[in-house]
């Protein structure tokens, strides 16, 4: 329903943030990861791209600094057993980079520690997701350009090419964005230098 809001910044504290849109006060639900974004811009002019949850008993807006985030949470509630909050505390412990990187790598560790969210879920969540990932973007998909690009070998330039798939981007995106990357960078970094291209 709605794709974002911009307006004047009213209030930004933790889980909560308040933005003036042409008079009405949209109050958010927020991660700790966009509370940060939002720092010392309360009086100022800002964008959150929102998600809409509705239940037969609340509706219930979401907000998040950027379409990364935005798209992490949506995977995360798509994800059998992970609600909204639960959701919303993943992404206030790491970053949407660095919650792809925890999927393509298997890292339940890192993800089990938001509050909330115990190993099997976290499991669960790896596994889904990264399943998610094999089912859409098989090699049958691939273009032949994404193909050449992100060589079956290069373990890293691979599992950076299914975070950001993760983030929302496709194949053809991700292809683009890690053409020249060194194949032994870490992938976290391989990540985010390959949004930083994506976003120019």
């Amino acid at each position: 329903m709605y794709y974002y809001i911009s307006g004047e910044l009213v209030l930004a504290e933790p889980n909560t943030a308040v933005v003036d849109a042409a008079g009405v006060g949209y109050q958010m639900t927020i991660s700790g990861n966009t509370l940060g974004k939002l720092a010392g811009k309360v009086g100022t002019k800002i964008k959150l791209y929102t998600h809409l949850s509705v239940r037969e008993d609340a509706m219930e807006l979401y907000g998040f600094s950027s379409l990364e985030e935005l798209t992490s949470f949506r995977m995360l509630i798509s994800v059998s057993g992970v609600g909204a909050k639960s959701a919303v505390s993943i992404l206030s412990l790491m970053s949407p980079e660095r919650f792809a990187a925890a999927v393509m790598s298997g890292d339940a560790k890192a993800i089990a520690k938001a509050p909330g969210v115990g190993a099997k879920t976290a499991a669960r969540i790896i596994l889904e997701l990264k399943d998610k990932m094999k089912k859409d973007f098989s090699s049958e998909d691939m273009g032949s350009a994404a193909e050449d690009l992100l060589p079956a070998n290069e373990n890293n330039l691979s599992e950076a090419a299914n975070a950001l798939m993760v983030l929302g981007y496709t194949r053809a995106e991700a292809a683009y964005a890690l053409k020249g990357a060194d194949p032994k960078a870490d992938l976290e970094v391989l990540i985010k230098t390959a949004l930083t291209k994506l976003m120019k």
